[in-house]
């Protein structure tokens, strides 16, 4: 199993165009009260954890990205600004790729692994991806694989947060479920319950912003105990990676 972070701070409203002109950056609640409860428990647990953030956060929250792998996590890449990834063409993928490992280069952090907004890759960005020197990345699918000497190690769109949690996935939910509605933290607590020890590769994706109000959070930690618990290792993304493909 790995355990994962998506987004830091206010960058996906920026990107859509939904932060308030005169607020502020750099105060994100996200950042400065839900990430500090999460680094607590990931010690208190003994788990170490794969951050994907948007390379803007080099900008926004140099510190705390310093901070996110001084505690003995891996921070991976999740695109400059949360762009819709599969848009991206050929040259703007690349040149949002290279601004990455450049930015987070300036902090001694070194991407390994990339996980492409809105859970899904561009035709070319295995090609990519492999000539910048990544080893991995996490969209959204199934099975583990080798392709194009990058490991992909997916995630499902049903154990996540996100997907139970938030108005955009509506769809999803209608599909899956037979009602758009938001599910209640509890249902995650069940989906996440039944996956953990399941067998293969299992990805936890949480979001900071999304373990508000207490009771998401008490879900979060109850899927992570139950990992802790688990007789199964548990392991960030680029060690996963590693094994996946040696040499």
């Amino acid at each position: 199993m790995s355990v994962s972070f998506d987004n830091l701070g206010e960058v996906t409203d920026l990107q859509r165009g939904n932060w308030p002109e005169h607020e502020p950056l750099g105060r994100h609640f996200s950042v400065t009260r839900a990430l500090p409860r999460i680094l607590e428990l990931l010690q208190e647990l003994d788990l170490r954890a794969t951050f994907f953030v948007e390379g803007l956060n080099t900008e926004l929250y140099p510190d705390t990205l310093r901070d996110i792998a001084a505690a003995g996590h891996e921070v991976a890449y999740h695109g400059w600004c949360h762009e819709p990834w599969s848009e991206l063409d050929p040259a703007q993928e690349v040149e949002l790729l290279r601004r990455g490992l450049e930015a987070m280069g300036e902090l001694d952090l070194r991407p390994h692994g990339f996980r492409p907004p809105g859970g899904h890759l561009a035709t070319t960005s295995l090609t990519a991806l492999r000539e910048l020197g990544f080893s991995y990345c996490s969209p959204a699918g199934d099975g583990i694989e080798v392709r194009d000497g990058v490991a992909i190690l997916p995630f499902n769109w049903r154990v996540l947060d996100a997907y139970h949690y938030l108005p955009r996935f509506g769809p999803m939910r209608e599909r899956d479920h037979g009602s758009p509605d938001e599910l209640p933290p509890s249902r995650l607590g069940e989906t996440l319950r039944a996956a953990i020890g399941r067998g293969g590769h299992l990805s936890l994706v949480f979001h900071p912003f999304l373990t508000e109000p207490e009771e998401r959070f008490e879900i979060m930690r109850g899927a992570l105990e139950a990992v802790k618990r688990a007789d199964t290792w548990c392991a960030p993304y680029r060690e996963v990676s590693e094994w996946v493909r040696p040499g």
